[in-house]
Order: structure tokens, then sequence, then C-alpha cells
């Protein structure tokens, strides 16, 4: 018997074990990516909170300006891709908070604080 191509059968299984496929890495590709942008927002929240650290110690008082952070003290960028990065202070307090946006709003907002406590704990951990 001289078989020269692929029947409709043997079609069907290829599309149905590609399909499989994809069905388990487009879920675990989404994830990945969720926690790395994730990461992403932690280090820029990080780096506001060094920033802030940085300007008391030079003027005993924390700076409720953004813009000036970014500036003179190397706070990060206010509107990422998929977080936004916001600043509350006072002179002996601040909360920063990165809210997530676009396809990153299921993962919830992440916040630090002049005591360096990181809310939602579990969130900072992974």
């Amino acid at each position: 018997m001289n078989k020269k191509g692929l029947t409709l059968i043997e079609l069907l299984i290829v599309m149905v074990i590609v399909a499989i496929l994809a069905a388990i890495s487009v879920p675990m590709y989404t994830g990945y990516m969720t926690r790395a942008r994730r990461a992403d927002a932690k280090t820029a929240l990080e780096q506001l909170r060094a920033a802030e650290e940085m300007r008391r110690a030079e003027y005993g008082a924390y700076l409720n300006d953004l813009a000036a952070l970014q500036t003179s003290w190397g706070a990060p960028a206010t509107n990422q891709r998929y977080y936004t990065i916001s600043l509350a202070a006072t002179a002996t307090t601040f909360t920063g908070t990165a809210t997530p946006t676009g396809s990153q709003t299921v993962d919830g907002a992440l916040t630090i604080d002049h005591n360096g406590t990181k809310l939602p704990e579990e969130k900072w951990v992974k």
C-alpha cells in the first residue's frame, strides 16, 4: 500500500493534540505574566520607599510630590503599563500604592508604607 498524504483521521488527531497542549499552556503563561508584572510593581514600590527614606534622612520629612521624588530621588514612574504608582504622604508618614490597570486588574493593588508594611502580604511573599 502506497500512501502519499495524511488521512482526515490523522489530521484530526494532530489537531486534538495541539488543542490540548494549548489548553494547558495558555493559562500557565497568563499566570506567569501576571506574577512577572506584579514583581515589577513591587520593585517600583520598593524604589518609592527608598526615595522617601532618602528624602526624610536629608530633610527630616517625607515628600508628598511624586514628580519631585522622581526628579530628585529616583522614585519610579507614576504610569507604568500595568500598574499606576501613587503616593500619599505627610511629614511623618507615607503610603505608596500600585494600582493595577488593563489586563492586570485581576491582581489587586499593592501597598507599602513608612514602616515597611507591605499589603496584601501573600502577594509580596510569592
